[in-house]
């Protein structure tokens, strides 16, 4: 199966022209066969620089939400030169979900800046963390509001954020059928620390262990199930996303084994 990658993942190689060049070349190489703009400044002539040199298209962004709410004309003229139809919001920043009142005015204003995208034959895309799975006073899940009260929404689900909020993946990638276009492939496991102070601080076992962003295929999610789901409810662009990756001595490393994972397993 093709992936791309989130180039978010590999960030801190990219903060040059010339390093992310260098970069987006080095992930061809690899096997990734498209890519997620994300990570750095927009510029549409690296990315269409980018683009020209490896053959590799961009078929989502992230963009910042006063983006989406002050300058949504610019983010459809920007993206239609990069020829590029998915326009992603990565979050809207902790206060937003730390304020119902201020969290529902968001959601309104930006279902009506996503109809004016479809309209124009773009898509809004909304990428979700754990923390859309917070209970609102009604008993009802930030996310679930989204689904309920955003119909032109689309969403890039996160597998890993939908784990660690404690849902079903499946569940949510069935109930958002034909939304799901997009989807980051991240999984989830748990490993024992190994830092000696951090391991005498541990007052119980759960204290030892890290509960771990991993590449595709190290954790202990069900890829092939996951995979399947997405398929069946129309998803065509398949991102890797290891939030992680630049902690590790070799980015560039840690991305390969999910791209390796993705190519010979799903």
């Amino acid at each position: 199966m093709k992936s791309g990658l989130n180039i978010y993942s590999v960030n801190k190689l990219i903060k040059t022209d010339e390093g992310y060049l260098d970069t987006v070349q080095k992930l061809k190489e690899m096997g990734y066969s498209y890519l997620q703009f994300s990570g750095r400044p927009f510029d549409v002539e690296l990315i269409n620089k980018g683009i020209e040199e490896t053959g590799l298209p961009i078929c989502l962004t992230h963009n910042p939400l006063a983006k989406f709410l002050e300058e949504s004309d610019k983010l459809m003229e920007d993206h239609a030169k990069i020829n590029c139809k998915n326009i992603g919001l990565g979050a809207m920043g902790l206060p937003t979900y730390q304020d119902e009142k201020l969290f529902m005015d968001t959601i309104e204003k930006l279902n009506v800046v996503a109809e004016k995208f479809a309209k124009n034959g773009f898509k809004f895309f909304y990428h979700n963390h754990h923390i859309e799975f917070i209970k609102m006073s009604n008993g009802q899940t930030m996310f679930d509001y989204m689904i309920e009260n955003a119909p032109y929404f689309n969403y890039t689900l996160d597998t890993h954020w939908l784990q660690y909020g404690g849902v079903s993946v499946i569940e949510y990638i069935k109930k958002l059928s034909g939304k799901i276009e997009c989807v980051h492939l991240k999984d989830y496991g748990v490993s024992l620390k190994t830092d000696e102070e951090e391991l005498k601080k541990a007052l119980k076992t759960t204290d030892q262990l890290n509960f771990n962003i991993m590449p595709v295929g190290d954790g202990n999610m069900n890829f092939k199930d996951i995979v399947k789901a997405c398929k069946e409810g129309g998803t065509e662009w398949f991102l890797v996303e290891q939030d992680n990756a630049c902690t590790f001595d070799d980015p560039l490393a840690q991305v390969k084994r999910s791209c390796d994972y993705i190519a010979k397993e799903l």
